[in-house]
């Protein structure tokens, strides 16, 4: 058995000997030739002052095979930021097989060397001092350029001071994660790929979020709920035809876009389009206005003038209210329509035209029909093709994409940064009724970028009414009116929190008792209690 075990022993031993005597290869680590005396071979590809170390087992084939080149990992790449020699051997040590490190000794140009390597992180070290020996601030203004230079840059600092006053500082600066010498490397690795992950995680959403929100518009409306792809294809149908179009909804659903999506998409695009709302002009002018007049047809008709029917020839006259006409001038449009001609007040010639009618209401006109406030022949005229535009409260998913179209064009108009809607606020939105439809919406959200100083509109900037509102449905889904077992709802709840942060922290009952302020005893009693 002896023999057995040495003969083992042997041949392990000469195993391992003949594997070492092969060149290892392990990744280049990149320290800065002063620091350390190790052989140093640079990269033409990295900044001159950077330097890739090759240790000694690599090193032994140099002559037959280069160092592979750095910018040919895809590995993500970590700038680091210090002068302390001895933190910086242990750290890249414990980052390298997971980053490609590169080293910067100082602040000095620090902004314009990161967007130039193109780094996807930067572990800044505040208390180093630039080249000029002067660090009274430290490395927080760095830390606020590097933030503005690119917001999705992950930012790690590390600092001496013990201090929260200098943590508190740097996180405001633009750090994501702060640490405290002496810091725990595994704990500092773990924290860099999680950044990173979560950010490389929040540019993906962001790509398609941008994508999904470009394939939500059409012509000058944005929405991708079903509701609205309906009209889109209403729209595509009639566009390139003649025919009379009807275009129905409440007021503030966007009418009017329709009418010049149509116009777009037609025959007719580069034809005269006149838009006439008829509600706007008192009932002695629209007909003026509507059929034109000649010189001295009335008190004040100085001149001929054409009406605007008569100025859409060849193109599209689009009546805004319809329903607001009054019976003889419902008489004499239809007449219009029936014979392609046109008479001025006080002209005695007919004068060919030819246009297309676009039509829109928020009236009920089958009603108006049976009670003879409308003509039931002009009805059928300009009802050839109707488009039911939905009010907003039915666009289930819209109401984010508007905010985010709302906020990118009042932002800009006003020359402001862009603003976000926090979740809670969003959701508030989402909740409301908006009798005004997308109109309203888009009238609160001018007045938010306006009087909201801050990058992110919170539920608390929103109006008391909407709040108010949301309460009252809030309130009335906690408790219905039947009542309910308070036990249980409140052992539903904390289910349901103990559940969330369990699946927070992966399974960690430390982590989860951290983030519902609880103490460890507690957490493992309740999910014994409910068999978490």
């Amino acid at each position: 058995m002896g023999l057995i075990l040495r003969n083992c022993i042997s041949n392990k031993i000469k195993s391992l000997t003949t594997n070492l005597a092969k060149p290892v290869p392990i990744r280049p680590r990149l320290f800065h030739v002063e620091q350390f005396g190790f052989p140093w071979e640079s990269s033409a590809s990295i900044w001159p002052n950077s330097f890739y170390y090759v240790p000694m087992a690599t090193r032994r084939s140099t002559a037959e095979q280069p160092s592979p080149a750095p910018s040919k990992r895809n590995l993500p790449a970590v700038c680091v930021v210090t002068a302390d020699a001895g933190f910086l051997e242990e750290l890249v040590s414990e980052l390298t097989p997971w980053f490609r490190i590169l080293l910067r000794e100082s602040y000095d140009d620090l902004a314009r060397w990161t967007r130039e390597s193109g780094v996807a992180a930067v572990l800044l070290d505040i208390d180093t001092e630039g080249a000029d020996g002067e660090s009274e601030q430290g490395g927080l203004p760095v830390l606020e350029e590097l933030r503005k230079l690119n917001p999705d840059f992950v930012l790690l600092s590390i600092s001496r001071s013990r201090t929260r006053s200098v943590e508190k500082h740097a996180l405001e600066a633009g750090a994501d994660v702060h640490f405290r010498s002496p810091v725990d490397l595994a704990e500092l690795r773990l924290a860099l790929a999680d950044t990173l992950r979560r950010r490389s995680e929040d540019t993906a959403l962001e790509a398609m979020r941008r994508q999904a929100f470009e394939s939500s518009r059409f012509q000058d409306f944005v929405g991708a709920s079903e509701s609205m792809r309906n009209v889109y294809d209403a729209i595509q149908q009639v566009a390139d035809s003649s025919i009379n179009v009807l275009i129905r909804g409440e007021s503030g659903t966007g009418k009017e876009l329709v009418a010049r999506a149509i116009v777009a998409l037609s025959r007719r695009a580069k034809k005269p389009y006149i838009r006439l709302n008829c509600a706007a002009l008192p009932e002695n002018l629209i007909e003026s206005e509507l059929f034109g007049s000649e010189r001295g047809a009335f008190t004040g008709a100085t001149e001929a003038r054409p009406g605007q029917i008569e100025l859409a020839d060849g193109g599209t006259l689009f009546l805004d209210e319809i329903a607001t006409l009054t019976l003889p001038l419902q008489t004499k449009l239809l007449r219009v329509l029936e014979d392609h001609q046109v008479q001025r007040l006080g002209g005695r010639t007919l004068r060919k035209i030819d246009f297309r009618l676009l039509c829109a209401t928020n009236e009920n006109l089958e009603e108006m029909s049976r009670t003879g406030r409308f003509r039931e022949d002009l009805y059928y005229r300009i009802h050839v093709v109707p488009i039911y535009l939905p009010p907003l409260r039915e666009r289930s998913g819209d109401i984010p994409l508007l905010c985010e179209y709302f906020l990118q064009i009042h932002c800009m108009a006003n020359s402001l940064p862009v603003k976000k809607l926090a979740a809670d606020a969003l959701s508030i939105l989402e909740e409301h009724t908006w009798p005004g439809n997308v109109r309203e919406l888009e009238n609160l959200i001018q007045r938010l970028v306006i009087t909201v100083r801050t990058e992110e509109i919170r539920s608390s900037h929103l109006p008391s009414r909407l709040l108010a509102q949301n309460a009252a449905v809030q309130e009335a889904a906690l408790l219905p009116e039947a009542g309910a077992d308070f036990d249980e709802e409140i052992e539903q709840l904390e289910v349901a929190l103990l559940t969330a942060a369990l699946r927070r922290s992966d399974g960690s009952k430390a982590a989860a008792a951290r983030l519902l302020r609880l103490d460890g005893q507690r957490i493992k009693y309740l999910c014994r209690k409910y068999a978490l």
